[in-house]
């Protein structure tokens, strides 16, 4: 019986030395697998490297993983190594404001973001009914200030009973804890209305049309204890003018939330972006 090809990506950082992409290229040719697809990096300023390799080959996953350790213990590697055929599980966090949790929905429905989305997860009962109508498990716990603590740990149930990969907070209007935060770090893509790290915090557009800006925007980036300070993952922006108002501008800041949110959830689910301190590389 002929061994079945599949597809796998491997990311990898480490301190930048000869002989690294020799060495991947020599493991990947000596188990018969054929590389489709390169990309490299080489961050001068803190002298790391990255890599994204998508390879097909006859091995599982565990094979590759568990002989790759060797090679990445002697390079001191942080990399990981994914099947492209499993779509990542996600949960998306939402308040009450729907525009990127329906742009998302519509996007995975339409076969645009290769994810699973395993649950929805809100502080207001609002989108039962969008949740319903993709056939999608939606999970209602409302925020008491007095239990915080309490809600957090529902919401963090959700998201391991599902064995989801990460969390998407599509507008999803609450400060985080800091345990929160720190057991989802790298996992957890948040999408701010404001082209940061500008008008963080709070009402970024009324922020804005006080500072007579041109250009609005929105940027996706990984959460983080810091309010707004995560590593940026993608932004958008919209041209204005002195004629807009803050209600306008937040109307038509809803398209670059959307998309910047949408192609952030993209690239983590095509395992295309690496954290490089308070930074990412992406590989488009």
């Amino acid at each position: 019986m002929e061994a079945v090809c599949k597809k796998f990506v491997l990311l990898l950082s480490c301190l930048d030395r000869p002989g690294i992409v020799h060495a991947v290229a020599g493991f990947l040719a000596d188990r018969g697998c054929n590389i489709l697809d390169s990309a490299q990096f080489g961050d001068v300023s803190n002298n790391r490297f990255f890599i994204r390799v998508c390879f097909s080959g006859t091995h599982s996953l565990e094979r590759l993983a568990g002989e790759f350790t060797e090679l990445a213990d002697a390079f001191a590697m942080q990399w990981s190594l994914n099947d492209t055929a499993i779509r990542p599980g996600v949960v998306i966090m939402v308040s009450k404001f729907g525009h990127c949790l329906n742009d998302l929905l519509f996007r995975h429905r339409s076969g645009l973001l290769h994810v699973d989305i395993r649950a929805i997860v809100s502080n207001h009962p609002d989108f039962y009914p969008l949740a319903a109508s993709y056939n999608i498990p939606f999970h209602c716990f409302p925020v008491d200030q007095s239990k915080k603590a309490e809600q957090e740990d529902r919401v963090l149930d959700v998201i391991e009973s599902t064995k989801s990969d990460f969390v998407v907070l599509a507008r999803y209007m609450q400060i985080l804890s800091d345990n929160f935060c720190a057991r989802l770090v790298g996992r957890a893509i948040n999408i701010h209305h404001s082209f940061l790290p500008g008008f963080k915090g709070a009402r970024p557009y009324h922020q804005a049309y006080e500072r007579g800006v041109k250009v609005i925007g929105a940027t996706a980036h990984y959460v983080t204890a810091e309010l707004d300070e995560g590593p940026i993952i993608g932004q958008e922006v919209i041209r204005v003018d002195h004629a807009f108002d803050p209600e306008t501008l937040a109307n038509i800041g809803r398209d670059a939330e959307c998309i910047a949110l949408a192609h952030a959830v993209k690239w983590h689910a095509e395992h295309r972006i690496i954290l490089n301190g308070c930074k990412t590389v992406v590989f488009r």
